[in-house]
């Protein structure tokens, strides 16, 4: 069994020599490396090749593509899941790293038990603090989409392993285009997984760049992306399930979409969110899966109470975050 590790790069030349080394020093000796190189602007493609000199035993197992132009990242995961000849493919972000042994275990785990989806635990790196963030051990791919759809497992693509198959037999792309939420995608792999698995260990450091600011800049073509992408979510799960509890599950997937409208102190963007899928707002308490504190805020802004949104805001992230991360 081999793993086909997918990693665009776009500008990640503070980054890309940490992600390659963590990425060529694997204890796992199968994997194809496919690097596409998104028409970056930096010398992020000399790091590369610099720290692949360095690693030559790895040489031959490394293909490194070229865009003419910048097409953005699902296009390019898409590139190399294109090429990829592996039996499971592994998508990675160039300005994160793995620990060692992740693709060895997760391998591992995928061959024991004949899953087509395998997922783990992650790093929260804001600079040199980390947070452990724990995932769910769901059994079943049903259990492991509804997981995905209540807020309780993240449907990020670099914590998990992904039969390679799934992506040509269900005709599965990332969204060429529509960058926010591209990530998406791992719900419909979910959907359409036969067997799942969980390896409970922290395996992959997912770097949060700018500790300052625990919010993101939602521009126009952003929330075009993000809309984008939660439509093409929506319309793939009413036409792949229909059992009785997805219309629910479809809400609360809705309502942590928006969800970080209200976490920016922004009135404009508590605005955004009571004019986003306001037909979800009445399954708020029903999540169990979100804490009281979230199902709290939702309920005050569903109730035209900003205000306490915006204290939240100040108290939590501006001060309290200010005080660890800074």
């Amino acid at each position: 069994m081999t793993v086909s590790a997918v990693i665009p790069i776009y500008n990640v030349s503070g980054y890309i020599e940490r992600c390659a080394r963590s990425l060529f020093s694997q204890s796992l000796d199968n994997i194809e490396y496919i690097f596409v190189n998104d028409a970056t602007t930096d010398n992020s493609i000399d790091i590369l090749r610099s720290v692949l000199d360095e690693i030559p035993h790895r040489k031959h197992q490394v293909r490194i593509v070229e865009h003419d132009v910048n097409k953005g990242l699902p296009a390019a995961r898409n590139t190399g899941i294109a090429l990829a000849s592996g039996d499971y493919l592994f998508n990675c972000d160039s300005d994160d790293f793995l620990e060692p042994d992740m693709l060895r275990l997760m391998l591992d785990e995928a061959v024991r038990t004949d899953a087509d989806l395998v997922w783990c635990d992650w790093f929260l790196t804001f600079g040199s603090n980390e947070r452990t963030m724990s995932q769910p051990a769901a059994s079943t791919p049903r259990q492991a989409l509804a997981d995905m759809l209540n807020g309780s497992m993240k449907y990020n693509v670099w914590n998990k392993l992904v039969r390679r198959s799934l992506f040509i037999d269900h005709n599965i792309h990332f969204p060429s285009g529509y960058a926010m939420g591209e990530d998406m995608t791992m719900i419909r792999i979910a959907a359409k997984a036969r067997k799942v698995a969980y390896v409970p260990r922290p395996l992959y450091h997912y770097i949060r760049v700018n500790t300052g600011a625990m919010t993101q800049q939602y521009t126009p073509a952003r929330l075009d992306a993000l809309r984008h992408n939660v439509q093409l979510t929506v319309d793939f799960l009413h036409d792949n399930i229909h059992d009785a509890s997805i219309e629910k599950e479809i809400s609360w997937f809705l309502l942590n979409t928006k969800l970080p409208f209200l976490f920016t102190g922004s009135k404009h963007d508590i605005s955004l969110w009571l004019q986003w899928y306001p037909q979800a707002n009445r399954h708020i308490l029903s999540n169990k899966s979100q804490s009281l504190r979230t199902r709290f805020l939702q309920l005050c802004a569903a109730h035209h109470l900003g205000l306490v949104n915006r204290l939240y805001y100040n108290l939590v992230f501006n001060v309290f975050y200010g005080k660890i991360f800074k």
